[in-house]
């Protein structure tokens, strides 16, 4: 399978949702908390395996802005500050793809740590 190119990019609801529709036929609708809380940025993600950091309380955060990085990905500018992560199109089509089992993992990971989305 080739790798996804992204054709169209659009913020929605005022920043709530990013819409990326592919070459390949997908199109998803990426909500802006879900997006927040799995930035692919060193925050986030850590330098290495298990230094993952849990983030949360992101239920209100929305996108301000879009700025495209290469022709490779795009950095998101979220409403807390946010804007570390590059988010490549093979990693948007990931999330799009695989949101039924990352989200529900992620509110597992919440609920063990006593945490609330906000």
């Amino acid at each position: 399978m080739a790798d996804p190119w992204p054709l169209e990019l659009l913020s929605k609801q005022q920043g709530r949702v990013l819409n990326i529709r592919f070459d390949t036929g997908e199109s998803y609708d990426l909500e802006a908390e879900y997006l927040r809380v799995e930035s692919p940025s060193a925050e986030v993600k850590g330098h290495g395996p298990g230094q993952e950091q849990l983030v949360f309380g992101k239920r209100t955060v929305s996108m301000i802005k879009l700025e495209p990085i290469g022709a490779y990905a795009v950095r998101i500018i979220f409403s807390d500050g946010h804007s570390t992560g590059l988010f490549t199109w093979n990693y948007l089509a990931k999330l799009g793809r695989e949101r039924k089992t990352i989200w529900p993992a992620y509110l597992e990971k919440l609920a063990k740590a006593g945490q609330g989305r906000g």
